[in-house]
């Protein structure tokens, strides 16, 4: 089973534009789309879809409309009441997949929330293979969470049965999952190209180059993979956009690309790669074909509408080309 935490989750709403967004004016929309999200909601979702066990913890009171999303989809969820609603995010798709995202910033956790949601997931992940801690962190709630959290699960679950650990978030948070104690790295970290390239800037890895750059250039992204996996997080698997996604390890470093697809939304694109990615891993897949599932996931989501997420049977990994990459 793979566990998600979801700390901040909220209710995404996703607007499809027929045309480019005109900043002032009145536009109609094509549709509209509403789903449970965050990251770790979306990996949960993209799990269920593929028919692997799963269980989404987050906060959130039994009435919310996040949770009354994942009753109406059947995903398994444990969820801390809190007293506040959840947080609405809303995101703009034009023609061709440009999307602007406007997120709110969430309900405040107080620090007795935060331990009783720590709690919560410590008591779930127990068998699990995989915990993924994913997406922002709402207000009150310090950047080394996910540190925190890593290091309990690993103190409480300890030897064979402490699952894998996959951080997936962005900004301080991420910074401060690869910064502390090697009980607190994650085994597989999943950053875009704008997060691997703030990553190296704040915590000092070896590159000074630009998301575009780095998405541009695989063996550029990889070199600053490498950095990060030497610092002690056991592999990170950077999504580049249309350009695919390279993973480095201690091992290794690959890239995968996958043909062009016709962008709808990439809303929920990466949260589908790191699902695609534990789908493998589950099964007992090399690294370099985890990649090449989660490229293929990736792909496939950002080819349906709003922040759906594809079953395995929509996803064509046998199109996804793998290289063997130099990683320092």
């Amino acid at each position: 089973m793979i566990v998600t935490l979801t700390a901040n989750p909220s209710l995404d709403r996703t607007v499809a534009l027929p045309g480019p967004l005109q900043r002032g004016e009145v536009q109609r929309a094509l549709s509209v789309r509403q789903e449970s999200g965050g990251k770790g909601v979306n990996v949960s979702r993209a799990l269920v879809a593929s028919g692997l066990k799963t269980l989404a913890v987050l906060p959130g009171a039994e009435a919310d409309p996040v949770l009354a999303g994942l009753r109406d989809t059947e995903v398994p969820f444990a969820a801390l009441p809190i007293g506040e609603p959840l947080r609405s995010n809303v995101a703009l798709t034009e023609p061709g997949g440009v999307t602007t995202k406007i997120n709110e910033p969430g309900p405040v956790l107080s620090a007795e929330q935060q331990e009783a949601l720590i709690g919560l997931l410590l008591d779930s992940a127990r068998g699990a293979s995989w915990v993924v801690l994913a997406g922002s962190l709402p207000p009150g709630v310090p950047a080394d969470f996910y540190a925190t959290v890593t290091r309990r699960l690993r103190s409480t679950h300890d030897g064979s049965e402490a699952p894998l650990i996959a951080v997936d978030s962005s900004g301080e948070p991420l910074a401060a999952a690869v910064s502390g104690d090697p009980l607190g790295m994650p085994d597989l970290l999943k950053p875009n190209a704008e997060e691997l390239a703030e990553l190296a800037a704040a915590a000092g890895f070896a590159t000074d180059k630009s998301a575009e750059e780095l998405e541009a250039d695989p063996e550029a992204a990889a070199t600053a993979a490498a950095a990060v996996v030497r610092s002690g997080v056991g592999a990170v698997l950077a999504t580049l956009g249309s350009k695919g996604a390279v993973l480095v390890t201690a091992d290794g470093a690959w890239l995968a690309t996958h043909p062009p697809v016709t962008a709808v939304s990439t809303v929920g694109a990466g949260d589908s790669s790191l699902a695609g990615y534990l789908l493998a891993a589950s099964q007992g897949a090399a690294p370099a074909d985890c990649l090449r599932q989660a490229v293929a996931h990736g792909a496939a989501a950002a080819s349906l509408p709003g922040s759906r997420v594809p079953a395995v049977h929509q996803t064509t990994p046998d199109a996804v080309t793998i290289t063997a990459l130099t990683k320092d």
